[in-house]
């Protein structure tokens, strides 16, 4: 397979999959924000709410360049539909469109339907006509797509190494918009220390375990109320919840096994290290460690591995 058709098709599916985590975030964001909230520490002002997309796509500094404020119109705006924004909603479903556009050969034509449509949709949404058909609709209907687009794509497409680098790119951006969610809900969301373990807390675990549809499987494996160690334990650990780190890095692993041979194993190999820790490890070594260090070490290796996988396969020198 030609490195161009690898990295369009690579890319494809990792916009897809961003625009869908985008919709994710903002729309629990927006149910929160429903909630009450007040500031109940000085210089905790950061910690409002619609803070929390922002944060965790790193857009914060983008953000401020463009408003003064911080307002859930302001940030809707900005990561639904400013094409400006490069991991906009907007943005991401126009470059998977293009990307899919440029492989029309290598993709069904059911995938080129699905995606075309999508973005014929979006390309002319403006705030106005997004608050018309409803906020959380607007998400629904990003997700719905999104979902619609992967499984069109499961259900006709060969699987060959374009396949791969589709479901590739797909998990790559999963593992990393969890690990990012996890972190911030851990260290920077929660406003006051007085309400751990309070309604606010209980609500806000909910609402992360919502945005990863982990919710229900929650209740299926714990039957119990949510608490901090087992939402970690079953975002990062289990090997059967679609979207955890370990479930993600098994099928990136094992796709990386077929793909690769002598000359690019550094992926296979970081791809296995990563795996291994995952597969063998426990939840209280990750707490041992610090939550927090445990995943910004797993942000920086999924950065690197998309690196290497990116000079291996994408653009080879």
């Amino acid at each position: 397979m030609l490195s161009r058709t690898a990295s369009d098709l690579f890319w494809m599916s990792r916009h897809v999959e961003r625009a869908e985590n985008a919709a994710r975030m903002l729309d629990i964001t927006y149910r929160m924000s429903l909630l009450p909230y007040q500031v109940l520490e000085p210089g905790q002002e950061w910690a409002e709410p619609w803070s929390l997309p922002l944060i965790t796509s790193g857009l914060a500094t983008a953000y401020y360049e463009r408003y003064d404020e911080l307002s859930a119109d302001n940030v809707i705006n900005f990561m639904a539909l400013d094409a400006g924004n490069p991991s906009s909603i907007y943005s991401c479903l126009h470059s998977a469109r293009e990307s899919a556009r440029a492989q029309r050969g290598a993709i069904t034509s059911e995938m080129w339907e699905s995606i075309n449509a999508t973005w014929i949709e979006m390309r002319s949404m403006d705030f106005p006509a997004l608050k018309a058909i409803g906020i959380g609709e607007y998400f629904e209907l990003v997700k719905m797509r999104s979902h619609l687009f992967r499984g069109i794509t499961f259900g006709t497409m060969l699987r060959d190494e374009g396949y791969s680098f589709i479901r590739m790119g797909t998990l790559l951006e999963r593992a990393d918009n969890t690990a990012r969610i996890l972190d911030v809900k851990y260290h920077t969301l929660l406003p006051s220390v007085f309400d751990v373990g309070g309604a606010v807390d209980y609500y806000q675990w909910g609402a992360l375990l919502r945005s990863v549809s982990a919710f229900e499987a929650y209740r299926r494996i714990y039957r119990d109320i949510i608490v901090p160690r087992r939402v970690a334990e079953l975002l990062i650990l289990r090997a059967d919840l679609p979207r955890s780190l370990h479930a993600c890095m098994n099928e990136i692993y094992d796709t990386l096994q077929q793909l690769s041979d002598s000359r690019s194993i550094e992926p296979e190999r970081l791809a296995g290290e990563m795996h291994a820790q995952l597969h063998y490890g426990r939840v209280e070594e990750i707490f041992a460690v610090g939550l927090h260090e445990y995943l910004m070490a797993f942000v920086q290796k999924i950065g690197k591995l998309g690196g290497e996988i990116s000079n291996h396969f994408l653009a080879p020198t």
